[in-house]
This record gives C-alpha cells, sequence and structure tokens, in this order.
C-alpha cells in the first residue's frame, strides 16, 4: 500500500476537494478519502492534483523537427517535405532513443498515456526488418523506459496520395510506412504485444493513403479485437476536396461506409468537418482528437470543437507535431480558438477542458478505466504547482490550472502507482541531455 496526501484534488464536477488522500495498490486506488489529515506515512503533494495527462495523439519521431520547420514560408505540404526526411533517417535504435526522451518530456508535462500514432514501419526501401515489428517495439521500449502507458495506434498507410483519378503508389519516401496490403498488415498487428502498461489500437491513416476496401479491412480487425481505431480526417481542405472528387464523399462518409466510424473511433484533427460529419461522429458516440497546438503551426485551421460536442461527440487531445508538449496549452486552446472564431468568450467550462485532457482520452486509448480519481481506477495522477510565477494568487480552482499553468508548473507525477517524476525531476532520465542528444543524431 502506497499513500499519497493531496494539498487539493479534483474528484469530479466543477470544484476541486481539499485533503484528499489517495490509498493505491498493485496500480489502483483502493482509498479516496476527501477531508483527511496529513498522514505519517504518506507523500505530501502540494498543489493541486489531477488525474493523469491522455495525450491521445503523437507522433513521437516530430519532435526533432522544433525550431527546424519554423523559417519561411509554406503549408502543411511544405511542412510535410521536411517531416519526411527525418522519417527516413530513423532506425530501429535511434527511434527508441527519440521517442524515449520525447516520452519523458511528455511525463515532465503530466502526460501519464500516449496514443502513438504509429506508421513508420520498415526499412527505408520498405523491405521489412528481420524482426517485421523492430520499429513498433522500440515505441514500446522507449514508453516503458520513460514510464508512461502506451497505446500503440499501428498505422495502415499504402497509397500515397489520392486525386480524381484515384489512388497514386506510395513515393520512395513512404516505402516504409507501407505494408503492401491491409492483410499483411492485420498479420503484422497481430504479433505485437499487450502488457500491464501497453495496449494495441489500429488507425488508417488517412483516406489518402488508405483504399476503402482496405479500411474495411482494419475495421473488421478493430470490431474483433475490440480495439480503438483512429485517422487522421479532414485536416486539410485539399484532403476533402481529393475525396470528394475521386469517392463523391467527404473523408469521414468514405470512412464510415468502410464501417470504421463507431464508440471506438477517434477522428484525429476534424479541423474542416461539415455539420453533417459533426452529426455523424455524434450519433455514433465517437469521439475526436483536437491538436490545437499543432493545427495552429500548421496553419490548419480552427475545428469545430463546440459544434462537435453539441452534437453528441467527445473531444480528446494530442500533441502531435510535438511543437509543444503541453496538454494545459492544448485544454485552454480549445476555448481560446472558439473565442477567436465567435467574438464571444465562455465555450467550455475548465471542468469539461479537463476532462477532454484526461478521462476522454483514455477512453479513446482504450483504457476506460482511467482517467479519474476514483476507487478501483488507475492509479495514474499529476500534480501541478500553484505557487509558480503564472499560478501563484489564482487560488485553488480548476481555472488556475487550464489558463495559467504550463507544463513546467507540474511537479509529480505518478504512472500505475509508481512515482516518475518528483518535484519536477525525471525519476530516471536527464530529459534534456538525451533530447538534445537524440534530435542532433536523426537531424545532422
Amino acid at each position: 500500500m502506497s499513500l499519497w496526501w493531496c494539498e487539493g484534488a479534483w474528484l469530479g464536477g466543477d470544484q476541486v476537494t481539499p485533503d484528499v488522500l489517495l490509498e493505491v495498490s498493485d496500480g489502483r486506488l483502493v482509498g479516496c478519502t476527501p477531508g483527511a489529515e496529513p498522514h505519517p506515512e504518506a507523500t505530501v503533494l502540494n498543489g493541486l492534483t489531477l488525474p493523469g495527462l491522455a495525450n491521445a495523439h503523437s507522433h513521437a519521431f516530430h519532435r526533432a523537427l522544433r525550431s527546424r520547420t519554423q523559417t519561411g514560408t509554406g503549408s502543411f505540404w511544405t511542412w510535410r517535405d521536411q517531416m519526411y526526411a527525418v522519417a527516413q533517417r530513423l532506425n530501429p535504435e535511434n527511434y527508441e532513443r527519440l521517442a524515449r526522451a520525447a516520452f519523458a518530456e511528455m511525463a515532465l508535462a503530466g502526460i501519464s498515456v500516449v496514443g502513438e500514432f504509429h506508421y513508420v514501419h520498415h526499412q527505408p526501401d520498405g523491405t521489412p526488418y528481420l524482426d517485421p515489428n523492430a520499429m513498433g517495439q522500440a515505441v514500446i521500449n522507449a514508453a516503458a523506459a520513460a514510464g508512461v502507458r502506451l497505446t500503440l495506434l499501428d498505422t495502415c498507410y499504402l497509397h500515397g496520395g489520392l486525386d480524381q483519378n484515384g489512388y497514386q503508389p506510395v513515393a520512395d519516401h513512404q516505402r516504409r510506412f507501407s505494408d503492401g496490403t491491409a492483410q499483411n498488415w492485420v498479420e503484422r498487428v497481430n504479433a505485437l504485444p499487450e502488457s500491464a502498461m501497453v495496449r494495441i489500437g489500429g488507425a488508417v491513416h488517412s483516406v489518402r493513403a488508405v483504399d476503402p476496401a482496405a479500411m474495411a479491412t482494419v475495421a473488421t480487425w478493430a470490431h474483433q479485437s475490440g480495439a480503438p481505431v483512429h485517422a487522421h480526417v479532414s485536416e486539410q481542405p485539399a484532403e476533402n476536396q481529393a475525396s470528394q472528387a475521386f469517392h463523391g464523399a467527404t473523408p469521414l462518409a468514405v470512412l464510415d461506409a468502410a464501417g470504421l466510424v463507431t464508440a471506438q473511433f477517434t477522428a484525429v484533427h476534424g479541423t474542416h468537418l461539415g455539420s453533417a460529419d459533426q452529426a455523424l461522429l455524434g450519433q455514433a458516440n465517437a469521439g475526436c482528437c483536437f491538436c490545437p497546438t499543432t493545427e495552429r503551426d500548421l496553419a490548419d485551421g480552427i475545428g469545430p470543437a463546440k459544434n462537435l460536442l453539441a452534437a453528441g461527440a467527445t473531444l480528446s487531445l494530442g500533441s502531435d507535431s510535438q511543437a509543444v508538449i503541453d496538454l494545459f496549452e492544448e485544454a485552454r486552446a480549445i476555448e481560446l480558438n472558439e473565442r477567436l472564431a465567435t467574438n464571444q468568450r465562455g465555450h467550455h467550462t475548465a471542468a469539461e477542458l479537463l476532462t477532454a485532457a484526461t478521462a476522454n482520452g483514455y477512453h479513446a486509448l482504450g483504457w476506460s478505466d482511467g482517467g479519474c480519481l476514483a476507487l478501483g481506477g488507475r492509479a495514474d495522477f499529476v500534480t501541478v504547482a500553484l505557487d509558480s510565477v503564472r499560478t501563484a494568487g489564482g487560488g485553488m480552482n480548476l481555472e488556475n490550472v487550464v489558463y495559467a499553468a504550463t507544463a513546467a508548473d507540474v511537479t509529480n507525477l505518478v504512472v500505475n502507482g509508481q512515482t516518475v517524476v518528483a518535484n519536477g525531476t525525471h525519476a530516471k532520465i536527464n530529459v534534456a541531455a538525451e533530447l538534445a542528444a537524440a534530435t542532433h543524431e536523426v537531424t545532422s
């Protein structure tokens, strides 16, 4: 039994509960007592303790692009060329080091579970490694070393693009992403191991990279395995235009016709979803993962968060390209972007935004018993300082965390009942040094 005494904790609702004693056994919360006196054997957590944060959409290797893609002009499509160049330099060894450092940075930011949208599968010429899952195993090893939970969203990627004439073959720089056929993808994914800290999910990269017949194969796999399945959806207007030109339907409608849009499904980005697509996600009890720091970095646009919630969809959050790793920034951006788009304030409560960053993200990644501080739930929690230069004077409330705190205010992170971050320092990794070395290795 391990004990933590929280100065304040968010147990749900709009309010903070003071003086909460958390009791943990075998990675589960077995006690959650409000109004408790500090226990002599408990670790004291000053500040506000929240459920662990869920990063529902990550491309770990994009961490190497930070600050390197910020010069000149361009668009998502010119940025993508720079991303491809880094992807070509990855191998199982340097990928593991880079992902380990990126996941450790996430831990410092209070993230206890990450959904890695993983599509760099094979050698640069497309030849499988001796172990066809060598790259996926590198990601699994990296998450274990960083101390975070992982849902490996292994991604089906079969085509190089889509235009009015149909699907294009993969280009040279995309060969390593492709398994050739969806059935080959299924066979490879079925060999990936799950564990107490790892879930295996699936993903369709996009309507540009996977044809409807292959989408249906992924959908069948997901339904049979009960696994979460994600897809990039309507991130750019050009994606919608290509889908309409060839399929006569939106990307989401194509995915739905293939059987993918269910309660297991999360659409990533959804920046340019129309009203019919918004209703479709809501009717399916599906989710949408917003990644505002990436979406503004890539000039994607502002997604319809409020409309999606009104339609019945759930929102989760992701760091995506790792332009910033800070889920508090992602959460407040949902509200602040709405304010810019509508000239009105107050679209989402702080509790709703924190739910997107916690319970909704856990659910989207297949960990439905996590993301909340409740008896029997996963013992994953993060503590945020309320005495920093950003949060001092703001009070013990959710708004102080959502609108003022940053990743730098995270002091402690516990995952599966184990201390991963204490006093702002990772328990095992010199994160800054490893980030510097790992990014240098794949960019120089």
